[in-house]
């Protein structure tokens, strides 16, 4: 069975966040504003793109090792997922963990799309509860931490890449968050994308059908559609870059010319000069090593971990300390 507990996130905050970022002596937006109904039909696309290994490999790992994977965690389970998106990599785990037993299952989304997408792709696995949760993702995992069973063991699943999203530092401090609402054994599943050559991790940014800048630009696109902003599309493109000092791709939108934008719910107006950017989101790339590290910062250990060779990605198993 599915349901949806909602606290819909409101339209002031969004106003509030570009007014903020567009107001910065260096533009940016949050990445979290991407996941529109739109925004998520092309992040779906561009998991099938030939050139973004990434989802790919994620699901490789998690079909190959599904079994020891579940072996490794206790039964009763109560189990999370923070950005869920369709529900399609999270089958086999859900579905091995259901052998043993009922399993409550709590995607954790800002996407209402999202939720109703997961809800329908895994709505016929047997003896699963499934309860969206339309939050961001601390105060929905709070929420779910504080209604589990007793003698529950917790599952939270962070797959994909989204880690990679935080900037330097902010990523162990989120999981410092995470582990404050676990107890000593509980379990989080953490996929992160790995450095590899940088041409392929361009590539997987620019693809040439071009769905990574309609994903890019369609924030533009929302500000307009939501806020009642004038961007002119035409006027700003797609830009991914290698940041080799910090081992991570970046995501711009450029201005094509000086040019003044007003967005009338955030109440702004800003001038654009000829190459100026938005910043809209960080991909860190890791280290097997800074992945241990990372683990260590916030609270964890590393039990165990599966790594995808043919497109290097890592999916490893903390336990909380």
């Amino acid at each position: 069975m599915a349901a949806t507990a909602t606290a819909v996130a409101p339209l002031e905050q969004f106003a509030t966040d570009v007014r903020s970022g567009l107001a910065k002596p260096r533009k940016e937006l949050p990445s979290k504003y991407f996941y529109d109904a739109l925004g998520s039909a092309l992040f779906e696309a561009i998991c099938l793109l030939p050139e973004y290994g990434l989802t790919r490999a994620d699901e490789r790992v998690l079909s190959r090792h599904t079994q020891e994977i579940v072996s490794r965690i206790p039964h009763p389970v109560l189990v999370s997922e923070l950005g869920s998106g369709s529900g399609r990599k999270t089958r086999q785990i859900l579905g091995a963990l259901c052998k043993r037993g009922p399993v409550s299952y709590y995607p954790i989304e800002i996407s209402p799309k999202a939720l109703a997408s997961c809800a329908a792709e895994l709505d016929d696995i047997d003896c699963l509860s499934i309860v969206g949760i339309e939050r961001e993702y601390l105060d929905g995992l709070r929420s779910v931490a504080a209604a589990r069973p007793a003698g529950a063991h917790m599952l939270v699943l962070f797959l994909g890449s989204t880690i990679g999203n935080f900037d330097t530092g902010a990523d162990a401090r989120f999981l410092r968050e995470v582990r404050g609402t676990l107890r000593p054994g509980d379990s989080l599943l953490l996929g992160t994308d790995l450095v590899k050559r940088a041409d392929l991790m361009l590539d997987a940014y620019n693809d040439s059908l071009g769905v990574t800048a309609a994903f890019n630009l369609n924030l533009l696109s929302r500000i307009n559609r939501e806020l009642e902003g004038n961007f002119e599309l035409r006027q700003f493109e797609h830009l991914a870059r290698f940041n080799e000092a910090t081992s991570s791709i970046e995501m711009h939108i450029v201005s094509k010319q000086r040019q003044l934008v007003s967005v009338r719910h955030s109440g702004i107006a800003t001038t654009f000069e000829e190459g100026e950017t938005i910043w809209t989101e960080t991909c860190h790339k890791y280290t097997r090593p800074e992945i241990a590290r990372l683990a260590a910062a916030s609270g964890f250990r590393v039990e165990a971990q599966w790594v995808d060779e043919a497109w290097p990605f890592a999916e490893s198993l903390f336990l909380a300390e």
